[in-house]
């Protein structure tokens, strides 16, 4: 008699929980003394985040007429700000986009609608009057420019995508365009770098995800699949992945992993919910921890990246009644370690002129360093000059340590270069050539192109009056008749 024994197999319902020091990390919003009140946040439809943060200063992109402004100010100067707080305000159209340098803290980069990409230096303290004058005009596209990022390791380079489907890269030591990208067939949604800065990826309103290598604008890869739209991405560290957020074919919000090699097919696919709102997501590689924040929600969920299955971990959510407009990020350097805090938003409610840090901390009961959950980081010291990065080479970021590091002082030194402030492309001068963006703007530029007219008639009217007077003394000359004797002596004579 054969017995057959069956090995039933038991099923288990509790979550499979990854042992991770990250898994009870929890968000933390600032008392109310230590918010920003009072902003007038602006109110434009643009995806993005309209704010920017480093160790010293917030930039917020605010509401105002006539041109685009921001705010800037010094992140320890809580509480309620002015009406009549000093802004930068230099832009005639609005502004789309700002990026501090990640390697000089009184350096941010704005963008605007008046297709100009300028370059600002703000005194330490923060601002005493409004800033109108930039260190830097920089002008190249024929439209607004959406986008601006700054190079991870290289000290003089900056990118901006315009609404012309270009992607400009600037040259900040000579002021100039070194480079244009031009594989876009429509606007440009996202831009992001490697680790070392020898990749850029995008996403574009043409629904495919694109992989490029940025000195030569070579197409590595390119991505289009028709489950996932894309609209944002970001590349994962060290690990060669890419996540994007999009939406299904369903519309359902939905994230997706990519190896940044192959863009055939994603790695996993996930949905996340049915909201409409745009998903930004956000990664830090030194704990390979993802946050994902939508626009207009109130949440941040937040995972953990890993090499192997499931690749994508949940980890707990955030949650919070006031919804966000957009999230600024604070540089690792900035963060308060004794606190273990591992990563800090800065989030923007529109309705309230509010802004409210939020902390994202390790619960951990000792007060010393904790070297475990704050491994060497990216520094504030640049790899790589702008000439050497344009040459071929590739270097990683300087790493620091926040135990010591983050206290160290930066002794970088932004030196504009010195030009007229003009930039003519085929005889046109760029700068007396913006676009109007009213009807008074267009208006004042046609009576001053009439004038132009005018003047520059009169000018010709007066050139051909010397030319006629000019041949009129030539035949003068031509048929006086002592020059007719000399010619008639000159003959005889020989």
């Amino acid at each position: 008699m054969c017995i057959i024994k069956k090995n039933k197999k038991k099923m288990s319902w509790r979550p499979n929980y990854r042992s991770s020091k990250f898994r009870n990390v929890y968000g933390k919003v600032a008392n109310r003394e230590h918010c920003f009140e009072g902003i007038p946040i602006t109110k434009n439809v643009h995806d993005n985040h309209f704010c920017a943060v480093n160790a010293k200063f917030l930039a917020i992109v605010t509401e105002s007429a006539g041109g685009g402004s921001f705010i800037v100010i010094p992140v320890t100067q809580f509480g309620r700000i002015e009406a009549h707080h000093p802004k930068v305000c230099g832009h005639q159209g609005n502004v789309l986009d700002i990026k501090w340098n990640p390697f000089h803290d009184n350096i941010i980069a704005s963008c605007s609608e008046d297709s100009s990409v300028r370059i600002w230096e703000i005194p330490d303290g923060g601002l005493r009057r409004n800033l109108t004058e930039a260190v830097l005009e920089l002008y190249g596209h024929s439209r607004r420019v959406g986008l601006i990022e700054w190079h991870p390791t290289s000290s003089g380079i900056l990118f901006s995508a315009g609404y012309d489907y270009k992607i400009l890269i600037w040259n900040l030591e000579i002021g100039e365009p070194v480079k244009m990208i031009d594989c876009h067939t429509d606007v440009i949604l996202c831009m992001t770098f490697n680790t070392d800065g020898s990749l850029l990826a995008t996403s574009c309103k043409d629904k495919k995800l694109r992989v490029i290598e940025p000195r030569s604008g070579k197409v590595l890869q390119e991505a289009n699949f028709k489950n996932h739209k894309v609209n944002r991405v970001v590349f994962l560290g060290n690990m060669k992945r890419l996540l994007t957020t999009g939406v299904s074919r369903w519309n359902t919000r939905q994230i997706a992993l990519w190896d940044q090699e192959d863009l055939s097919m994603p790695i996993i696919e996930e949905e996340i919910d049915g909201l409409s709102g745009l998903l930004f997501p956000f990664y830090d590689p030194d704990t390979h921890m993802l946050y994902l924040a939508g626009k207009g929600d109130g949440n941040i969920r937040y995972y953990e990246i890993t090499q192997e299955k499931p690749y994508l971990q949940y980890l707990m959510e955030f949650r919070s009644p006031a919804p966000q407009k957009g999230l600024g990020v604070m540089p690792k350097h900035g963060l308060d370690v004794g606190a273990c805090e591992v990563f800090r938003f800065y989030k923007l409610v529109t309705l309230k002129g509010l802004i409210e840090p939020i902390s994202m901390n390790v619960p951990r009961r000792s007060e010393t360093y904790q070297e475990d959950i704050y491994p060497m980081t990216a520094g504030t010291e640049p790899a790589l000059s702008a000439d050497e990065w344009l040459s071929g080479i590739n270097r990683g970021p300087v790493l620091m340590s926040l135990k010591e590091g983050y206290t160290r002082p930066n002794n970088l030194v932004f030196k504009a270069p010195v030009k007229e402030k003009k930039s003519v492309v085929n005889g046109i001068d760029l700068l007396e050539n913006v676009p109007p963006r009213t009807e008074n703007e267009l208006l004042r530029m046609f009576f001053r192109q009439k004038d132009e007219l005018r003047r520059l008639k009169d000018e010709l009217t007066q050139k051909d009056i010397k030319i006629r007077q000019l041949e009129l003394e030539l035949n003068n000359i031509r048929y006086s008749p002592n020059i007719n004797n000399n010619n008639n002596s000159n003959g005889s004579s020989i």
